[in-house]
C-alpha cells in the first residue's frame, strides 16, 4: 500500500522496510502492519492530541513524573509550547509503560521504538501468523472464560505490582493469540502511587473484566477482585504470585452519603464515556 505521511520518516530512515496494510483505525490513533527485514511488527500512529478527551487526559496524567523542571511548570500553562510538551510527555508514556510492564513479566506487545509519534512495536498474532483477535470478536466456552479470566487478573497483579494500573482495560484493548490474554493500548496507564484516582481506576479495570467474561460463566459475576488486590496492594502485601480468592469483606459502617454520590456520579460518566468509545469503534 501507499506509505502514510506519518510512517514516511521510518521507511526513510530504514527503520520499516514496507507498510502490507492498515490494522484498524480509533479515536487515538491508527495501527498499521509493517515489514521490518524479515519481521512483520505493528506501527501505531498517535492522532493529535485535540482529538483525545482532554478532562480523561488530566485524570490519568496525575501523579506522572517529569524530570525536566522547565517541561513540567510548561505543561502546567496553557501555551502552545506547554501543549506540546504534554503531547509529548502522553505519547511516551505507553512507550515507557510498555517497556516497564514487559521487564515485570506482563504479557503486552514488545515495544521497538518511538519515532515521530509512531510506535513501533511486536505485532502480537494468531496461530496463522495473522493479527490477533480481540476480546470482544471471539467466543468462548465457560472454561475458557474462567481461564482468561484468571489469566488478565493476574496480568492485573503484575501491572500493580510494577506500580501501574491500565486504568482502561476492557474486551477492545485485550487480544487473545495462542498463549492466551494479551494487553494493549497504554497510553493512559496510571501511576498507582501518585493518583488519588487509582484505587477506582483498578476496580473499574477489574469489573470490567467480570462484567464481560461474566456473560459466558456467569459464576464470576459474584467474585470481587479489585477490592481484595487493592487491599493486598495498600498493606504491602501484593507482589506477582498472590494468591487471590476473589472474595472481599466489606467495611459495614455507615457509609458517607455525599460521597457515596460522587462515586455514582463519576461511574456514570465512565460508562457514558465507554459507550462513546464503543461507539467510536463501531463507527469506524
Amino acid at each position: 500500500m501507499k506509505v502514510p505521511k506519518r510512517l514516511q520518516p521510518l521507511v526513510d530512515d530504514g527503520l520499516v522496510d514496507e507498510v502490507l496494510y492498515q490494522l484498524m483505525s480509533g479515536k487515538e490513533a491508527q495501527v498499521f502492519v509493517v515489514r521490518c527485514g524479515a519481521h512483520v511488527r505493528c506501527a501505531k500512529v498517535f492522532k493529535e492530541a485535540k482529538k483525545r478527551s482532554f478532562k480523561q487526559a488530566v485524570e490519568y496524567q496525575e501523579g506522572r513524573k517529569v524530570r525536566n523542571s522547565r517541561r513540567a511548570r510548561a505543561m502546567s500553562k496553557k501555551t502552545r509550547y506547554g501543549q506540546k510538551e504534554q503531547e509529548d510527555a502522553w505519547l511516551n508514556a505507553e512507550v515507557d509503560a510498555l517497556y516497564r510492564l514487559a521487564e515485570a513479566g506482563v504479557r503486552v506487545p514488545e515495544p521497538m521504538g518511538f519515532v515521530d509519534g509512531v510506535l513501533l512495536m511486536e505485532l502480537i498474532a494468531d496461530a496463522d501468523g495473522k493479527a490477533a483477535p480481540r476480546l470482544d470478536d471471539i467466543s468462548l466456552t465457560p472454561e475458557q472464560a474462567r481461564d482468561y479470566h484468571g489469566r488478565v487478573i493476574r496480568e492485573i497483579v503484575r501491572m500493580l505490582s510494577a506500580g501501574l494500573i491500565h486504568g482502561d482495560l476492557s474486551e477492545f484493548n485485550v487480544l487473545v493469540d495462542s498463549n492466551g490474554p494479551v494487553i494493549i493500548d497504554l497510553p493512559q496507564a496510571v501511576n498507582a502511587a501518585g493518583n488519588n484516582n487509582a484505587e477506582r481506576m483498578l476496580e473499574r479495570d477489574v469489573d470490567n473484566m467480570r462484567r464481560y467474561f461474566g456473560k459466558y460463566a456467569p459464576d464470576l459475576l459474584v467474585t470481587d477482585y479489585g477490592k481484595e488486590v487493592w487491599a493486598l496492594y495498600e498493606s504491602g502485601d501484593l507482589h506477582p504470585d498472590s494468591k487471590l480468592t476473589g472474595c472481599f469483606e466489606h467495611d459495614t459502617h455507615s457509609a458517607d452519603v455525599g460521597e457515596l454520590m460522587s462515586v455514582i456520579e463519576a461511574a456514570k460518566e465512565e460508562e457514558r464515556e465507554r459507550q462513546e468509545r464503543m461507539q467510536d469503534e463501531m463507527d469506524d
